[in-house]
This record gives C-alpha cells, structure tokens and sequence, in this order.
C-alpha cells in the first residue's frame, strides 16, 4: 500500500471532511462543505464548523487534533499494532499519526471513522476462552511466543489504555473486557468491579458492568460500551484530553478547569453534579489515575447537546508520584473536604450540598479503600 498522506473521515456515512499531513509534519483538517451545511463541531473549542483549513499546534499531541488523537489505539492497543507491523518484517519509524489512523479504519471507539482502511493483517480469534486469552495478554508482555498474533490484534488493536482488553459483542452488544497487565494485583478484574458497583450506590452514572467467571482468578472486568446508542449506532465522544489539545500523560489539569468545560459545553447543572461525585469518589477512594483522557463527553446529534459520558477505568491508583493526576483546587497529593468545597463553590453548587455529598460519598468508600488499599 503507498503511504498515506490524507484521509477522509466518515461519521455515519457521511463525509465529515479531510485529514492531511503537511510538507512540517503536522495534520490540518478541512470538514467538507456538505458537512458545514448539516453536520456538527467535532471539537466546538478549536474545531468550530466553519470554512477553511484547520491547522493544528505540533506539540504535545504530535501535530493532530485531539479529536483525531483519540482515535489512535494508546497503551495496550499500540502495543498490539506495533507488535503486527514488526512481525509483518516493516519498521515502526515507517507508520506515522495518519497511517496509523488508517489502521484504525472504521475500528476505533466512538463514531469517527478513516478511509481508505490500512489492512494490517486481521483474523478472527481462534477463541472466545477468557482464560486463554488473558494468557495470550500475559505471553505478549513477557515477549514470549503467542498462538495467534492476529486474534488479539482484531480484538483490541483499537483499544486505548494501559491495561489489556479486547472488543467484543455479548449478547449481540459491545463489550469491552478487561485483563491484568503485568503491573495490576491478581484480583483487578473484581476489583474495578467492586469499584464500579460502589460508584455507581455512589449515584455516579456508571455503564452496566459484570465480572466474568475464570478459572485461574477472581473474574474479569467487563462494561458495556457507552459509545454505543439504543440501537447499537456510533455514538460521537470527545476525551478531555482531546477537548482541550492536551495530553493525558501531562499532569496539567485542575478540577476546576474541568466544571469549567462542563458547564461551557453542557451549561447544565446535573453533569456538574455528576462530576463532583466523580471528583469525590476519586479523592476518597483513591483513584489517582484521573487524568484528561479518563473523563470524556458524548454528542447527541439529534438533541445537538453534549454531557458528560458514564463514568469509566476507576480503581485503586497512586498514579504518578502517588498524586492525583487532576488537582482538587490545586492539590493533588492529599486533598480533602476544604478542597472539594473550594471547587464546589467555583462550580456555583449548594455548599450544603456539596458538604453532604462529599460525606456520604466518603461513607460510601470506607470499606472499599480499606479492602484494596495496597
């Protein structure tokens, strides 16, 4: 296949507009004129639908637009891509931002889609075995030899995340399923259950969830996928990260910078709500790990509104330096109730409410931080 040096990006069959690679390495965009005419703001911060070519900054998501940088697979998922392109005898240097999004295809999570379609090498997964499957995870990372390459690739080389996971329908649905990296205790998957079922007593809106049984450990953690509507249809998501031309791995973001996205794309008092259990829930059962792309907002055309996605990825986490990767009111090693006051108040919630929120939800938590501390 020649280098690909543009893509057209597709929502739901329809031409969203053009993606580039510049003679400087970065990747401007131009959305189509029958896009301006009936479609909408894939980023309404620094995508807004308007004429003319879009060219993005070089640093620090590679010179591409976070919406498009969402799309590309991160941690487990590059990995699986990398490991094909090398066995397929290519060099990594060889597959840029663009190229890689054409691996991407129609594959990626929310409704962005690229074509023309890169064809890595993909078959169907031999098998459905969990158990076999999070070994076939385990011999990857240890680099040593695997059954089927291809099979794991189909089933998450799209993925994003640290952790691996794989990209399948149950019950006609999609699911994500989840495995232990190597770095993650034996009981990870019962663990982000127990998390997600606390969550969600929490009043956090949460994605239905199960532990799926195993024979050689406690479970594996399963969602269903919120990118996905009543009908099974591609739902529009935007990460934080991408909103805001950031990336995840920068520890730059404030709660406070998050009320305020919420309340510009939302202007609805509920999601800010939501997101303050969210921050709480963070702080008390410390999860740490509560970066830019773990926060994401999904569009809904038809109402041609944006809320706050269900909430995802919450575990137990010391995160960098065993500090939270967004700040409470600028505190992120050991934030308390003043804190999350302080960002109450600069969201405009009910002191009131918020004190009585933060204590219930700090209630809530004590048995679970106190099972899973490590």
């Amino acid at each position: 296949m020649q280098p690909v040096t543009k893509l057209n990006v597709i929502y739901h069959d329809r031409e969203v507009g053009i993606l580039a690679k510049s003679i400087e390495g970065l990747y401007p965009f131009e959305y189509s004129d029958s896009w301006l005419t009936e479609g909408f703001a894939l980023n309404p911060l620094t995508l807004p639908l308007e004429k003319g070519v879009f060219m993005p900054k070089a640093n620090p998501l590679d010179g591409m637009f976070g919406v498009f940088n969402d799309s590309l697979p991160d941690g487990w998922g590059r990995l699986l891509v990398d490991r094909m392109i090398v066995a397929q005898g290519k060099t990594l240097d060889s597959f840029d931002a663009l190229t890689r999004l054409a691996i991407v295809g129609h594959s990626g999570m929310g409704a962005l889609r690229y074509e023309p379609v890169y064809p890595l090498k993909k078959t169907d997964a031999k098998s459905s075995d969990l158990d076999h499957l999070a070994k076939e995870c385990s011999n990857l990372f240890a680099e040593k030899p695997l059954d089927d390459l291809d099979a794991l690739f189909s089933l998450g080389g799209s993925s994003g995340g640290a952790r691996p996971k794989i990209l399948t329908k149950i019950d006609g649905e999609d699911w994500i399923v989840k495995f232990r990296s190597s770095q993650d205790p034996s009981n990870i998957g019962e663990q982000e259950y127990q998390y997600a079922k606390c969550a969600s007593l929490c009043g956090i809106a949460m994605p239905e969830t199960r532990l799926f049984p195993s024979k050689v450990c406690a479970g594996y953690f399963g969602t269903k996928r919120f990118d996905r509507g009543t009908q099974g249809e591609s739902v529009h998501m935007v990460s934080v990260s991408g909103l805001l031309e950031t990336s995840h791995r920068l520890p730059n973001l404030d709660y406070k910078t998050l009320m305020k996205l919420t309340q510009r794309l939302t202007a609805d008092m509920s999601d800010l709500k939501e997101l303050f259990r969210r921050m709480c829930f963070n702080v008390f059962a410390h999860n740490r790990d509560d970066h830019s792309k773990n926060f994401s907002f999904l569009y809904n055309e038809e109402a041609q509104t944006w809320h706050l996605s269900p909430a995802y990825d919450l575990t137990f986490s010391a995160s960098v330096q065993g500090e939270h990767a967004t700040s409470i009111a600028g505190n992120g090693k050991n934030p308390g109730e003043s804190d999350l006051l302080d960002v109450a108040e600069y969201a405009g919630l009910s002191p009131r409410w918020a004190q009585t929120t933060a204590a219930e939800i700090a209630e809530q938590t004590r048995d679970l931080i106190t099972k899973y501390q490590v």
